[in-house]
């Protein structure tokens, strides 16, 4: 099986710097997971690699859309799988990169959603248009995509019939195939998962504030404003992310900016908790705590994986 290193982790965990070096020490390149870090001019506040750091090593998946664009779990595994095949093919080491964990566990297992969270906004998306639709609209579709699925429950079923096709308009996969591929246990890649965290759940917090601190002196609320002027508090999927939409209140004068700022700082700490209980959801995933200088321990793992 071919082979592919997970960087994932909390936020702040410095899942970036240990990528690049671990690049360049084993002829590597960067798939970014990051659900944010695909849109351009959404810099300083998606802690967005530097022009510096782009340099040292190639990096696919970041600033390729623009705010208005959708971007959707589905559409991270099929770019992310034309990148995948495209840095294997020229002999380089994939290295997937990122917070949103849900997009690296996707990537290399087909069938992740259907025993995950699943993807939050397709799910209330399909809830709210069978609200306005009618559960039976829903159900056609579902019979038209996959017959199988739809002979399996019924019309009136609507968790059900929101969740097959959430699995289906995430991954464009049908609940059918899906199963067919977790019984035959079909995997072209087989990934280290390695996770930054911190046990010292004050050490995260306090890098995390501090982080949000430097992005504001870098300008993230001159940047938030152009965005915001530019639509992005309508924008689909990118209105979404920590650090930007927090300041819409403020841009409306409906808050302060020290009360948009300590929302930044709460929903990005919320967010690090989530991102540590998903990775420990994934089977076989090392962990590595920042306070122990994890650089040499994944290097010695990433050297022994590649070696085997």
């Amino acid at each position: 099986m071919k082979k592919a290193i997970v960087i994932g982790g909390q936020t702040g965990a410095g899942k970036t710097s240990l990528a690049i070096e671990l690049c360049r020490a084993f002829g590597g390149e960067i798939i970014s997971a990051d659900s944010m870090q695909v849109y351009r001019k959404m810099d300083i506040g998606t802690a967005k690699p530097s022009a510096e750091e782009l340099a040292l090593v190639p990096h696919h998946l970041i600033d390729i859309l623009d705010i208005s664009e959708r971007f959707s779990s589905a559409d991270f595994v099929a770019r992310a799988t034309a990148a995948l095949e495209d840095i294997t093919s020229r002999g380089k080491i994939p290295f997937v990169v990122g917070g949103t964990g849900l997009y690296s566990q996707m990537l290399f297992d087909s069938f992740s959603l259907s025993q995950s969270a699943g993807d939050p906004e397709i799910r209330r998306a399909l809830t709210e248009e069978a609200e306005r639709r009618g559960a039976e609209t829903l159900y056609a579709e579902l019979c038209r995509i996959d017959p199988d699925a739809a002979a399996r429950t019924q019309a009136n079923n609507v968790r059900r019939v929101v969740r097959y096709l959430e699995i289906y308009r995430a991954t464009g996969i049908t609940p059918t195939r899906m199963n067919e591929l977790n019984n035959s246990g079909e995997r072209e890649y087989e990934p280290l998962y390695f996770c930054l965290w911190s046990e010292d759940r004050s050490l995260i917090y306090s890098r995390i504030d501090a982080r949000v601190d430097k992005m504001f002196g870098q300008g993230l609320e001159e940047e938030a404003r152009s965005l915001w002027e530019a639509g992005l508090e309508q924008a689909p999927t990118a209105s979404a992310a920590i650090g930007y939409k927090e300041l819409f209140p403020y841009f409306r004068g409906e808050c302060g900016l020290d009360e948009a700022v300590a929302l930044i700082k709460q929903h990005s700490r919320n967010y690090a908790k989530r991102q540590q209980t998903f990775f420990k959801r994934i089977k076989g995933c090392v962990f590595a705590d920042i306070a122990r200088d994890p650089s040499l321990r994944a290097e010695q793992l990433v050297r022994e994986y590649l070696e085997r």
